[in-house]
């Protein structure tokens, strides 16, 4: 069953069985999210978006088209992903990166994740950093600029 509080607008009808959405989220018509994932309050997730099985999405984030979250991942609060490396109102060149936090991964409250990354299965990102390159699987990083730890 998926519990969706009556004070978001959810206009996706793909959401898997389990999950719970909080008040004052917004989930565009063709987000794609899986099971039992725990959308908490004031969460944004745009149209090209696919999240996965047993996700949680912390306050105050915004999952941007082109963001793909794979199963069991944390996102903590506040996390930023970006989708442009030009970023322009009214941009008429926009270049959409595609950005994808693979299986297990936890990225830590306040961090940044600049466009067209790949942060890798079971990878760590501390809180309030800047991801600035793909993270490999398993490792920690932390920093801004992150690196390696």
């Amino acid at each position: 069953m998926i519990k969706i509080h009556p004070l978001s607008d959810v206009q996706s009808q793909n959401i898997g069985d389990g999950t719970m959405v909080w008040q004052f989220c917004v989930i565009l018509k063709n987000a794609k999210i899986g099971e039992n994932c725990n959308i908490n309050f004031n969460v944004f997730i745009e149209n090209d978006v696919v999240i996965g099985n047993n996700v949680t999405i912390k306050p105050g984030v915004q999952i941007w088209d082109g963001i793909t979250i794979e199963d069991n991942v944390f996102i903590g609060p506040n996390v930023t992903f970006t989708n442009d490396k030009n970023p322009k109102s009214k941009n008429k060149d926009f270049n959409l990166e595609k950005t994808l936090v693979r299986k297990g991964a936890s990225i830590g409250a306040n961090a940044t994740i600049l466009p067209g990354l790949t942060i890798g299965e079971n990878a760590i990102i501390g809180a309030g950093s800047v991801v600035t390159k793909d993270v490999p699987a398993g490792e920690t990083w932390f920093g801004n600029p992150a690196k390696k730890k």
